[in-house]
């Protein structure tokens, strides 16, 4: 992984389990997802049309993209399903002194 800067987002217990955040980060709209206390951050458009991706359905570790069904592993940011054949960017995050912090490129 190359070297990332990691800045606050929130206290952890803003976002409980089983919901989603979504954040603005420069220019780029981001989705955090907590699933059982497991954190994980995909930048929020679909490439399949730029659509609003984090509105989406979840269904294990994938969300399904609400516009035409395309899914996207929230982990990685890899796609997993049709029509998109690109991935997203997926940016790493951890909790620090209460803190739920994303990680980005410097």
């Amino acid at each position: 992984m190359p070297d990332v800067v990691f800045y606050p987002v929130c206290p952890v217990e803003e976002l409980p389990s089983g919901e989603r955040l979504f954040i603005t980060f420069g220019d780029v709209p981001i989705v955090i997802f907590n699933l059982s206390e497991a954190y994980y951050a995909i930048e929020d458009v679909c490439t399949h049309d730029d659509g609003p991706l984090g509105e989406g359905d979840i269904e294990g570790h994938e969300v399904i993209c609400p516009r035409h069904g395309a899914r996207f592993d929230i982990r990685t940011g890899q796609v997993t399903a049709l029509p998109a054949v690109k991935g997203v960017r997926s940016f790493p995050v951890r909790i620090n002194q209460g803190m739920l912090e994303i990680g980005m490129a410097p």
